[in-house]
């Protein structure tokens, strides 16, 4: 009879074994979050897959590492891509914060790898070397790094870079910018511009002169004051930056920089400004004029569906205006100068329709001379070496040759305050 009762005790269990097994997976990092410590993990959604009675079915799961948090304006434009596109797609993600550009972004990706992670995306310059040496350990999970430059001379199958044509965002913002330039010239003020800026990095230069081309276009006479921080993410230094700016006489502010330095300085000061990655309204009212970014939920979509199909991603990939990876946010009426939409309108249609080059070698000069030939350096190599031709059919061709931003000359009109970054 003891027997029988075993028996029957042990069946009761095998079911319920059984009915626990047919339950989803839990998302990674059920504990609660600190945001501003680094390595926080913020939990995905579940995959909401179907599966067989009694099973488990394996979560397709997706890791993001960000340099900062949301208190970064750039690290919080990749957040809200990467939970976005994660949660269209039904997947489960895990993004870790404040991973600096060192060998914590290493074992933060061999992490994800070993937890089943089947893309890692990392969001900074930084990041390369350590998402590589993480690539070449786990060639079975595929690695994206945005606003890099060496997979397409790593030439390995499971590493890949990513960035966007950004400068035409940047030219867009710059008409807007021209615009409120030309009403502030009408009322007295210099037709002179500043600009914060992280590092002389080509992907900074290529920002601030596509910026400073499309003031240009609106203001013909219009120079540009260049100051750089040397941190992509000091809120301090940038709002010193801006205020050294706007204390040397310039009318208008834009920047490449992820905090609120500068958009502060420039509401306490009443100094019109121009973001970028998002819309910083909320702490400039009366002096935000307009913000591009790049909207990276259009890539993140791309890669995740190509790896679900098994099928082959580009090492290097660019997005467009066209892909919808280039944006502006919506224009602040209340501060930009009349007839600003039609004018970003127009220059939008121009660019879509490739009448209008944002490097056309016929608007800028370098030290006095027109460009008919430029070797930029778009391998990478150790050396620095500029070898390849990108001065073709009028225009430097950015953004072509590799998606990351190889733009890295001083043109006329704009002058550096500080270089030492």
């Amino acid at each position: 009879m003891k027997k029988f009762l075993a028996l029957i005790l042990a069946l009761v269990m095998a079911l319920a074994l059984v009915a626990c097994g047919g339950k989803t997976p839990t998302p990674s990092g059920t504990d609660e979050p600190d945001p501003q410590q680094p390595g926080t993990e913020q939990p995905g959604t579940e995959d909401p897959g179907t599966e067989d009675p009694g099973t488990e079915t394996p979560a397709f799961k997706v890791g993001f590492i960000t340099l900062h948090d949301e208190n970064s304006t750039y690290d919080l434009n990749f957040i809200n891509a990467a939970k976005a596109a994660s949660e269209k797609l039904g997947i489960d993600y895990v993004i870790k914060t404040n991973i600096p550009e060192g060998q914590e972004c290493y074992e933060t990706a061999c992490d994800m790898a070993e937890d089943g992670c089947k893309v890692i995306f990392a969001d900074s310059f930084g990041h390369e070397d350590f998402m590589i040496q993480a690539a070449k350990e786990y060639p079975d999970v595929q690695f994206c790094h945005s606003t890099g430059t060496k997979a397409h001379t790593e030439g390995l199958p499971n590493y890949h870079n990513a960035f966007a044509s950004i400068y035409e965002g940047r030219y867009l913002a710059g008409v807007a910018a021209g615009m409120k330039l030309q009403q502030l010239v009408s009322e007295g003020k210099a037709a002179k511009v500043g600009y914060v800026g992280a590092f002389t990095y080509a992907e900074v230069v290529s920002g601030y002169t596509s910026f400073f081309l499309g003031v240009r276009s609106i203001v013909p006479e219009a120079t540009m004051e260049v100051t750089f921080t040397g941190s992509w993410y000091d809120e301090a230094a940038e709002k010193e930056a801006a205020n050294k700016l706007i204390q040397g006489g310039c009318s208008l502010i834009s920047q490449h920089a992820d905090s609120f330095g500068a958009p502060t300085a420039c509401e306490t000061a009443g100094v019109p400004d121009v973001s970028y990655n998002g819309s910083t309204k909320d702490v400039a009212p009366n002096t935000y004029i307009i913000s591009s970014r790049i909207n990276w939920e259009p890539y993140y979509e791309y890669v995740i569906k190509a790896v679900q199909n098994g099928e082959k991603m580009d090492p290097d990939w660019t997005g467009t205006i066209a892909t919808g990876s280039v944006e502006l946010t919506e224009l602040n009426a209340d501060v930009a100068a009349p007839g600003t939409q039609e004018a970003i309108d127009a220059a939008k249609a121009a660019l879509e329709a490739g009448t209008l080059h944002v490097f056309d070698t016929t608007k800028f000069t370098v030290e006095g001379k027109a460009l008919d030939s430029y070797l930029a350096d778009v391998d990478s190599d150790a050396n620095y070496e500029h070898e390849t031709e990108v001065i073709k059919d009028g225009y430097f061709h950015e953004s072509e040759y590799r998606s990351a931003p190889y733009f890295d000359l001083t043109i006329d009109g704009i002058t550096l305050l500080d270089t030492a970054f």
